[in-house]
């Protein structure tokens, strides 16, 4: 008990310094909006083959995939915050305290699921004029998936940051990550349009599975079976990484 209300304690502190400053949350989503307008008016000829016979087909293949590198590419990034508060001593102040070790981590990627809602929900709105449209159950579903995406992505960012203590170097060690795994997802076009090999080699991507659950959802089949495999991979991936990131945490700040 006294974990969950230090974590709620944690989050309330950052979800307060975020609404003080919510310029971040616009500059989020900044780059998918531009994707959005000058990016996706190309799927139509481009899925073609895929049966996207309307640009409404075209934005149900696209926006889901954008989202969940929105959550992945945005979760990866949070460790900068957790370094500047490591110089700045805010770390510091907290190792008096008998505050939980894990709540400091868990209150933190709290914060990060809420700001990819809210960045979600403001794509989706804006996507909507555009011929867009996903039923309420089934974009509900897929917020939840979203939500694991970004706390095993916000998870695994903190841990390297621990590990790693340079900005320089960390910003390094992300891009090398959020690359290979964004590519190796189908983010911008499907894999299916890709060669066998590497349709193989993104099997072993976790957030492949995400990103064809995504899209059976904004397809309006929430009984597909890659979307329950999706949330239960994911699920699996985000303790693991929230597991390692709390060991860190707790070792780190004594």
């Amino acid at each position: 008990m006294n974990t969950l209300r230090d974590t709620w304690l944690v989050f309330q502190r950052h979800m307060l310094l975020m609404i003080r400053s919510p310029l971040s949350i616009v500059l989020g989503v900044a780059q998918p909006v531009v994707y959005l307008a000058l990016f996706a008016p190309l799927l139509k000829p481009a899925l073609a083959s895929m049966g996207a016979g309307s640009m409404t087909d075209a934005y149900r293949i696209y926006v889901p995939g954008m989202l969940v590198a929105l959550a992945l590419g945005g979760g990866l990034y949070v460790g900068f915050g957790l370094l500047a508060e490591l110089a700045s001593g805010v770390i510091e102040r907290a190792r008096v305290t008998p505050i939980s070790r894990v709540a400091l981590l868990l209150g933190r990627s709290l914060r990060d699921v809420v700001t990819l809602v809210i960045q979600a929900a403001i794509i989706i709105l804006l996507a909507m004029p555009l011929g867009l449209f996903v039923r309420i159950q089934d974009l509900l579903l897929g917020y939840v998936l979203l939500a694991l995406i970004t706390l095993a992505s916000s998870s695994l960012s903190y841990g390297i940051a621990l590990k790693i203590s340079n900005p320089n170097v960390l910003g390094q060690v992300v891009n090398n990550v959020a690359q290979p795994l964004m590519l190796l997802s189908g983010t911008l076009l499907p894999l299916a349009l890709a060669p066998l090999w590497l349709r193989r080699v993104s099997d072993w991507n976790p957030f492949s599975w995400a990103v064809v659950g995504m899209r059976a959802l904004f397809a309006g089949h929430p009984d597909d079976s890659s979307v329950w495999q999706s949330i239960v991979i994911l699920a699996g991936v985000a303790l693991l990484a929230l597991a390692w990131s709390s060991r860190l945490f707790a070792r780190s700040v004594r």
